[in-house]
């Protein structure tokens, strides 16, 4: 009984540390759960400078065929580092945060719209050494994909969508956000402050994990910094249309809707699926907006399937 009281009050003890240092130390208490996520998927960070004055910072992981993931509007890296813990003994796992996100440069005057966005990834994947990719990308970073697939339609071999595009470009049902910015005028993506930052996640996952506040408001601030930028990008986005660019697009494509986005309308997948031959389609039940993060596991399976059915189809 003695030994059992010992090893609780230790325990105790040790939750209290951890509840203590989050509290008394948030900065240091993330960047420790940063790189803990890294290493456990594997992933480096790393940076570049390219010409035009670009500032790269990415996370570069695994062996395999090159695979980058390019992330969403307001998001960074970061939001790949979990499911690449599944991919990276598969693949070589690139994550770049993107111009005017993250850790990367952010331009001021710089041209937000997708080809645009496309083409800096170009240079930063021909900078590795690439010829040929496999691409990835979440909401913006799926319509990145596309624009790159239509704007060089030979250097790649696959894409994975997982609810592409922010900017609500798509024919289906108006979708939530856009019905709330229309209404009100404010973007709940975005965040002028930490209350805003910690209601976005309720918005883009249908069942958000806890994050303890002070961890969130760590998180809250590179956001606030950027939102007249963000803002900007937003509206660049919103105006610029893959739509009418992917009809017919033959690039092998998975993609992946969570049933319950109330970013986009699900209903987008299957408008999408039409538009592209060779494409095929996931819809994730009880998911929002955010799939690779809600179920990271079947996420990459899900996408390791799809890759093995085009290994067996050449």
């Amino acid at each position: 009984m003695r030994i059992v009281k010992v090893i609780l009050s230790f325990i105790i003890i040790c939750i209290l540390a951890g509840v203590g240092f989050v509290y008394l130390a948030p900065e240091k208490a993330t960047k420790l759960a940063i790189d803990l996520e890294r290493k456990r998927s594997s992933l480096e960070r790393k940076e570049i400078n390219l010409p035009g004055e670009l500032h790269y910072v990415y996370l570069e992981g695994g062996k395999g065929e090159p695979l980058v993931l390019l992330h969403g509007f307001g998001a960074n890296k970061d939001n790949f580092t979990r499911i690449a813990r599944f991919l990276t003994s598969h693949y070589k796992v690139i994550i770049p945060d993107h111009i005017g996100f993250g850790e990367s440069g952010h331009p001021q005057n710089a041209d937000y719209k997708a080809g645009a966005q496309a083409a800096r990834i170009r240079t930063l994947v021909q900078a590795l050494g690439i010829t040929k990719v496999h691409l990835g990308g979440s909401s913006m970073g799926g319509h990145i994909s596309i624009m790159y697939a239509v704007l060089y339609p030979d250097e790649v071999k696959s894409m994975w969508l997982i609810d592409p595009n922010p900017g609500g470009i798509w024919s289906p049902p108006q979708n939530e956000l856009s019905k709330i910015i229309n209404t009100t005028g404010k973007n709940p993506l975005m965040a002028r402050n930490e209350n805003e930052f910690a209601e976005i996640f309720a918005f883009v996952m249908a069942d958000p994990p806890f994050i303890p506040r002070p961890i969130l408001n760590v998180m809250a601030q590179e956001r606030i910094h950027n939102y007249d930028l963000e803002k900007r990008i937003f509206k660049e986005l919103s105006a610029d249309s893959a739509e009418e660019y992917v009809n017919g697009l033959k690039t092998p494509t998975l993609i992946v809707w969570g049933d319950k986005d109330r970013v986009l309308n699900p209903a987008a997948a299957n408008i999408l699926h039409k538009l592209m031959p060779r494409s095929e389609v996931i819809i994730m039940k009880g998911l929002g907006h955010l799939p690779m993060l809600e179920q990271p596991r079947q996420s990459a399976d899900d996408y390791l399937k799809f890759r093995a059915g085009l290994d067996k189809a050449q």
